[in-house]
């Protein structure tokens, strides 16, 4: 059989143009990390470092390699070099013949390498144009600057003199509101020779187009490339079946469609409705019976579509997969790291497994980041999460001009085939937050930008604005993914072409960006007030954990206001903001290292207060994705995870609100508080719903239980508790109410709620035993309080997550945790030893 050959390239050196000596560097790899490996500069995440590695991104770097071409290749009929990422321009160079030019970090690129090649002794040479040189022309030519909010232009040395966007090249580099200004340049994906003769197979794309239990309609759409004309055979096989198609092929490239039917297929579920099954597809060429090329992709067979139908309040928006509304429950991703090729497998694997055992479904891929690597998507597959995935374009206005919207399609076009096959892509989503900053039918609306310019700018920027969100990118995904929705911008109503178009908190069509909470210091019960049909941003922020902080941040730095901790919150006055919410909420910490545990817990109690508003909500609101999953650099930000991949209490918080059967309390009323069980489950919920009052010594003042049932899929209200009756002159300030889920007689579903707010309880120290028992092979903690232990903290020297953490622990009721390493998460076989561990509760960090 004729396969294609290939030979990645070793051996790298790099160097400042300028410069005479050549240093060894890593591909894929960026000019910075090279740079760190040899201690040319300090860790830029360190302290404030951030600012000394500026000049990088000013000047022009080079990177070379000497390679011979190996006989079996170099006699190959076609010779190729392809670049899976080059960041971003670039001149190539093969033994001093230019072949390429690159302007586009997101984009493949490919030479014909045939008549420049030589068997031996071959010099591949990279020239990276500095992407601020590059682009300062291009703002002088524009005559007028774009809205770029979160280019940190500053930061740079650059002024106001904001360039990002007219480079094609991951948003963030240039800094965001949690994020540091690194502007890369390298090889971030694979380089490779390629040779193949008289057939290859270049894409193949299983189109869905109707997708059932009963039956799976698909299109095998076979990407063909051949030298010569060629009769032959096109046979795809999967799961013991095959189906073939006989074909005249022409020279050159051409794509022949096959139908394929599936009877029973198993189909791909997102996680917590069925097992997310995968089939893996071969297709082959035959001639006769031999196979002269071959090409095998994975895929999950699933309909999934976007609903907006009208109703009485407005238009549903929700998923519906394999015909089941699901509500979304998850998180924003932007990028795991600031330099993108030091993110492992192991690294996005902890994430995905995260976002799992956080009982999550969806991930939003957010549009200022990067269009992930195969693995994330891979991963996502494999643990049943769908994926919202932007376009990478994010609170900016773009040129649009053709040569940018030419280069745009292109990038277009190489994502949506590459990812179209990963039965976890939900949804195309255009951009992050354009429309509703602009906010083009509203005159002083949005975020103020159109005031800066006339109207014939205004028009102009609008028009580009349009090219590239209504029409581009809605035709490359219906030409290239037909079947999976495309959503022009996030948050928006719908495309109106008026006033109504664009999203606020209150709309009731559309997905909502709420953030009242946070930028605009809005109570945390206000929450319960703006809920949406999609809730697909909103977030508080919180510190890492003390034994994070201290990877860049030394014992003196440990002042909300110190230099390093204002370089490590990006967020402008964000340190004051979690000092002012903790005033609202929160006892007083006694010390800095108490107020980041006292941080993370704020963040978890109002992550939990608006998440579970939202649910009580369904099916009124179907998904909830908080901002953010995760960072790319260690700092005081939104994520639930912190860049070491240690989960803060927010994580815990969501595995808890997340889960498939919920009880949630709603206690935004004086008098009453209201229980709702809810269930994103395909069978019905019954069970005994236990009340108790508890005082925090552990005295159980009054029990009352309840048969509950919940239809599938479903939420409603269970009980509303009279407070005056429920207390009867018990203090509020030292009494809570434990209401517990029983299904199989088993006590599986649990909640507390408290009468007053967190700063008014009467906490007292706690003396917490904890005792280690083996169950079923298993080990396990069991804690144990004589008073109540508010958001008791279990902290341990080996990595890794506890079933449960950040819980309270009430008298006379252990809990049971076992601990899981990080090894651990990503295989059984991995030992789960917690080593050295400590156990603190609230009272441990505040001033009684």
């Amino acid at each position: 059989m004729s396969t294609i050959q290939s030979y990645t390239f070793q051996n790298w050196t790099f160097k400042a143009c300028e410069d005479q000596e050549w240093m060894p560097a890593q591909v894929p790899g960026c000019v910075h990390t090279d740079l760190l490996k040899l201690g040319k500069i300090p860790d830029p995440f360190y302290g404030t470092n951030e600012k000394e590695v500026q000049w990088i991104d000013k000047i022009d770097w080079e990177y070379r390699t000497e390679f011979d071409v190996p006989e079996a290749l170099f006699s190959q009929e076609h010779l190729e070099l392809v670049f899976d990422g080059l960041d971003t321009y670039a001149d190539v160079y093969v033994n001093d013949v230019h072949v390429l030019s690159a302007d586009n970090m997101f984009r493949v690129w490919k030479a014909d390498m045939k008549a420049v090649l030589k068997g031996n002794g071959n010099m591949l040479q990279i020239r990276f144009r500095s992407p601020i040189q590059e682009d300062l022309p291009k703002l002088e030519k524009l005559g007028y600057a774009l809205p770029a909010s979160n280019d940190q232009s500053e930061v740079g040395g650059l002024g106001d003199k904001r360039v990002s966007i007219f480079a094609r090249k991951a948003p963030y580099h240039y800094g965001w509101d949690w994020g540091p200004r690194f502007v890369t340049s390298g090889i971030w994906r694979e380089v490779r020779l390629e040779g193949w003769t008289d057939v290859r197979i270049n894409d193949v794309y299983i189109q869905q187009n109707e997708v059932s239990a009963t039956l799976a309609t698909l299109t095998a759409v076979v990407e063909v490339e051949t030298s010569q004309s060629v009769d032959t055979v096109i046979r795809i096989g999967a799961d013991g079946q095959r189906w073939e198609r006989a074909v005249s092929l022409q020279p050159g490239l051409q794509t022949v469609e096959i139908p394929i039917s599936m009877d029973d297929p198993k189909l791909w579920w997102s996680r917590g409705l069925g097992d997310p099954h995968m089939y893996t597809f071969l297709a082959e060429v035959l001639q006769g019976e031999r196979a002269v090329a071959e090409f095998t992709i994975k895929t999950g067979l699933r309909s999934i579509r976007l609903v907006r139908d009208k109703d009485e309040a407005g238009a549903s928006f929700y998923f519906e997969l394999n015909g089941v509304a699901v509500f979304a429950k998850g998180a924003n991703h932007i990028p795991n790291d600031s330099f993108i090729t030091e993110i492992t497998h192991e690294r996005y694997r902890h994430e995905i497994v995260s976002a799992a055992e956080s009982n999550m479904n969806m991930l939003r891929v957010w549009g200022g980041g990067i269009y992930e690597q195969d693995v994330f998507y891979e991963l996502c597959d494999e643990y049943g999460i769908l994926v919202w995935q932007d376009f990478m374009f994010a609170c900016s206005m773009y040129p649009g001009d053709e040569a940018f919207l030419n280069n745009v399609r292109h990038e277009a076009i190489d994502n949506v085939k590459r990812l179209r096959n990963h039965p976890s892509i939900a949804l195309w989503c255009g951009n992050n937050e354009i429309d509703s900053a602009w906010a083009q039918y509203v005159e002083h609306g949005g975020w103020g930008w159109k005031k800066d310019f006339n109207a014939e700018q205004r028009e102009r920027i609008w028009a580009d604005y349009k090219a590239i969100f209504h029409d581009l990118l809605p035709e490359v995904v219906e030409a290239y993914a037909p079947g999976v929705d495309y959503w022009p911008s996030s948050p928006l109503v719908s495309l109106t072409g008026d006033e109504k178009q664009h999203a606020h908190p209150s709309t009731s069509e559309g997905d909502i960006h709420y953030w009242g909470v946070w930028h605009s210091v809005e109570p945390f019960e206000n929450y319960n007030v703006h809920v949406g049909r999609f809730m697909s941003e909103y977030g508080f922020q919180s510190f890492p954990e003390y034994k994070s902080v201290r990877t860049y941040a030394e014992e003196e730095d440990l002042a909300l206001e110190s230099e390093v901790m204002l370089a490590h919150q990006k967020n402008g006055a964000g340190n004051r903001l979690i000092k002012q919410y903790m005033d609202m909420y929160m006892h007083e910490s006694k010390d800095f290292p108490s107020f980041l545990y006292m941080s993370q817990v704020l963040q978890a109690e109002a992550m939990k207060t608006a998440i579970e508003a939202h649910r009580r909500r369904k099916p009124f609101c179907m998904g909830t994705l908080y901002w953010q999953m995760n960072d790319c650099w260690p700092v005081a930000s939104w994520a639930g995870m912190d860049y070491l991949g240690r989960w803060k209490a927010l994580q815990y918080y969501a595995k808890r609100s997340f889960s498939d059967v919920l009880v949630s309390v709603d206690g935004t009323k004086e008098d009453t508080t209201d229980i709702y069980v809810i269930s994103d489950q395909l069978e019905p919920v019954q069970g005994q719903l236990r009340v108790q009052l508890i005082g925090f010594d552990g005295t159980v003042y009054r029990e009352d239980e309840h048969e509950v049932a919940v239809a599938s899929n479903s939420g409603q209200q269970v009980l509303s508790l009279n407070h005056g009756e429920w207390l009867d002159g018990h203090d509020a300030a030292t009494t809570l109410l434990r209401i517990d889920l029983k299904q199989s007689g088993v006590a599986d579903i649990i909640q507390e709620h408290y009468f007053v707010p967190s700063k008014d309880l009467a906490l007292q120290p706690a003396h917490i035993k904890v005792t280690t028992v083996t169950e079923n092979g298993g080990e396990y903690l069991v804690l144990e309080s004589d008073v109540l232990a508010k958001q008791v903290w279990i902290s341990s020297e080996a990595e890794g997550v506890f079933s449960d953490n950040f819980f309270d622990l009430i008298p006379g009721i252990p809990v049971k945790v076992q601990f899981t390493s990080r090894e651990g998460l990503q295989s059984s076989d991995a030992a789960s030893k917690t080593g050295l561990i400590q156990v603190r509760s609230m009272a441990d960090f505040i001033q009684l």
